[in-house]
């Protein structure tokens, strides 16, 4: 409890110490001739007096600090106890997915029938493309537990292809050129009971709303039709500041190219304003397509369409193509590989990592 330190100079220090590590007391003691044993005999009262004094007050001190409630411990502004509550908040929250109180509000994206922009976010999102390497690897389920699952244009989910991709839609990106394909499917892909919020995009004279845009007329009519559905269109602002996103992470012009934006370019751009956390499947390495295929083994552009067109053919012959409209797929994944290198996204079925950025060379 009390410890009497040794004389420094003409001082001599008393330590009181608790029990609590780092929480001490001391009592400076003076004399006023070194060396003069008489002087603390003369006052030997005085000090007997003033150390019952300190441990009357040391006393009363500790008491009142192992009467303190676990609230009030908590409550100390102790830079340690903070870090750890904060910590634990954090795991809390990851761990409960427990939604933000006020939804994240995504501008540029708005309803179609009241204009309002989306709020929408997710802590957790899995990505699913329409490639044929999706076909036997049996991710549903996992796919199937991510707070928030995306989907493509009208990539299904029945008719046997749950086991691989996932029953649940939490978000569809659909372009204009699949609008009619959507339609036709409505008994599935419209179900309203999913929640399913539904993001159109198109050309800015197929989305106009003054009664000329024929994709837009389209959407309002399904919308009135189906009220309960969650309809919304990329205005012609964020149409323009998609395309400039991609002139500066590739330097290439979308227009003079002649080429537009894939939908699969719009979903994972969508999904970085959207998701804390983006696992994608079934998206191949930019580099996919370089190495050499086994006849016996190509997988198809489509999960759902396995008579139709070859994945590396439909990308080569869409990155090399001058004359039309192409999408740049292979540059698209190229800048993708980059933001995962930045970004919380992770690329599954097939697995795979972006690689590390060469050193930079040493200009001596």
């Amino acid at each position: 409890m009390k410890q009497v330190g040794p004389w420094m100079g003409d001082q001599m220090y008393l330590k009181l110490s608790r029990s609590v590590p780092g929480d001490q007391m001391y009592l400076k003691l003076s004399r006023s001739v070194p060396g003069d044993q008489m002087y603390l005999k003369r006052h030997g009262l005085a000090l007997f007096l003033v150390i019952t004094l300190c441990g009357s007050l040391f006393f009363i001190y500790h008491a009142g600090f192992h009467g303190t409630t676990n609230a009030a411990v908590a409550g100390r502004s102790r830079d340690g106890s903070d870090v750890a509550r904060r910590r634990w908040q954090t795991e809390q929250q990851q761990t409960t997915r427990t939604p933000p109180p006020h939804p994240t509000v995504l501008q540029g994206y708005s309803g179609i029938i009241d204009h309002k922009p989306l709020k929408m976010h997710c802590h957790s999102c899995a990505l699913v493309t329409s490639s044929g390497h999706l076909i036997g690897g049996g991710r549903g389920e996992e796919i199937d537990r991510a707070e928030c699952v995306i989907r493509m244009n009208d990539a299904p989910t029945a008719l046997g292809y749950g086991r691989d991709v996932g029953r649940r839609t939490s978000l569809r990106v659909i372009a204009h050129s699949s609008v009619q394909r959507v339609l036709r499917n409505r008994h599935e892909l419209l179900n309203t009971s999913q929640d399913t919020v539904f993001i159109f995009w198109g050309p800015s004279s197929y989305m106009r709303r003054d009664g000329k845009g024929l994709v837009y007329n389209n959407l309002r009519l399904m919308n009135q039709v189906l009220p309960k559905l969650k309809v919304y269109m990329i205005s012609r602002q964020k149409m323009l500041q998609f395309d400039e996103l991609f002139k500066r992470e590739t330097g290439k012009d979308r227009r003079i190219s002649n080429s537009w934006l894939s939908t699969g370019w719009f979903t994972m751009t969508i999904a970085l304003e959207l998701c804390d956390r983006i696992n994608v499947y079934g998206m191949v390495a930019p580099d996919h397509c370089r190495e050499p295929q086994p006849p016996s083994s190509p997988s198809p552009y489509h999960y759902y369409e396995p008579l139709g067109p070859e994945e590396c053919a439909m990308y080569i012959s869409h990155e090399r193509g001058r004359r039309g409209s192409h999408h740049r797929f292979i540059t698209e994944k190229r800048v993708f590989a980059s933001w995962a290198r930045t970004f919380n996204i992770h690329f599954y079925q097939p697995d795979w990592e972006p690689l590390p950025l060469a050193p930079a060379a040493d200009p001596r």
